[in-house]
């Protein structure tokens, strides 16, 4: 959302700047996709996509976020923004991925990342705490099937149907674990 940046801001003020950054690595783009089909890249809504920073830590500073909110307080605003960037900065350099995570957003809901494993597409839920709401993740997961499901948070290793539960601290071993 341009206008987030300036009032009444659009694309072509900022999609320089941007592209500079992606490309520089400072910042990680995932795209929002039409479909979550086998290959992800063909269904890639190239006007429509999130930016990571490169670096939690980084992130966290630039936000003024002390330690102690994350550590101490589990009902800080800004832990799953966090979580968010540190699972996709995580992926990012995962072992196995075949191409960049992508998220799927559509009128009803929001998938946090989807995954592409050889065929196999994986949808990803990111929880900053031990929570296990996720009716978009439900909802998804009851309409396209998909054989494996992640969500990572807090909660330890728990494999329920097709819903794996990793903990966020494995994020970048995903792929050793599915």
């Amino acid at each position: 959302m341009y206008t987030a940046l300036k009032t009444g801001g659009r694309a072509r003020e900022f999609e320089e700047a941007v592209e500079w950054l992606v490309s520089a690595g400072m910042l990680n783009r995932a795209y929002n996709i039409s479909k979550a089909e086998h290959p992800l890249p063909a269904f890639d809504k190239l006007d429509c996509f999130k930016l990571y920073m490169l670096d939690t830590g980084l992130l966290k500073y630039m936000a003024g976020v002390d330690n102690k909110g994350i550590i101490l307080s589990s009902d800080f605003q800004f832990k799953g923004q966090l979580a968010e960037n540190y699972v996709l900065q995580q992926l990012q350099n995962a072992e196995g991925l075949n191409v960049s995570p992508r998220y799927y957003a559509d009128k009803t809901g929001e998938i946090d990342f989807i995954l592409q494993k050889g065929m196999e597409i994986i949808p990803v839920e990111v929880k900053a705490g031990k929570e296990k709401n996720a009716a978009s993740f439900k909802k998804f997961i009851a309409k396209n099937n998909p054989e494996i499901a992640i969500r990572f948070s807090e909660m330890g290793y728990v494999k329920d149907g097709a819903v794996t539960n990793v903990p966020l601290y494995l994020a970048d071993r995903l792929y050793d674990l599915i």
